[in-house]
């Protein structure tokens, strides 16, 4: 195989890599936008008997229709409980972590290998400057 064939070869594989880091970052974004959404929102919750009852963003509330629990005769403490939105982020965290760590694997080797194919080209032409230069002076 010729230097160059690898050379396109190696950018074909750090283009995946790359690519694959910028898919798991964007799953990551979108783990963040769920937990967001679990947080933020308002919802509502069905009762036993039918009705629906008017809940308030989990993260606004600080003694109201989220966190009191069912002693008051509240269901929305159950609907969307802390543990389901910690698990979203917490799952994100790894997730971005190997994203990053790909994406930035992916960038550096394709920007290395245009350097090296640059410092090559570079060679090249100071090696032919060089021959016509003997030529001419001989």
């Amino acid at each position: 195989m010729r230097s160059r064939d690898f050379d396109l070869d190696f950018r074909e594989r750090s283009t995946r890599i790359r690519d694959w880091g910028a898919g798991l970052l964007l799953l990551s974004a979108l783990l963040w936008g769920w937990c967001a959404i679990l947080l933020l929102t308002d919802y509502e919750v069905e009762k036993p008997n039918g009705n629906t009852d008017e809940c308030a963003a989990r993260l606004f509330t600080e003694g109201g229709t989220a966190n009191e629990g069912l002693w008051r005769g509240d269901y929305c403490e159950d609907e969307r409980d802390w543990p389901e939105a910690l698990a979203v982020l917490g799952l994100s965290l790894p997730v971005s972590l190997v994203g990053t760590a790909l994406f930035t694997t992916g960038s550096v080797s394709r920007r290395m290998s245009g350097h090296a194919q640059a410092m090559r080209e570079l060679d090249r032409i100071a090696d032919e400057r060089e021959k016509r230069e003997k030529h001419a002076g001989a």
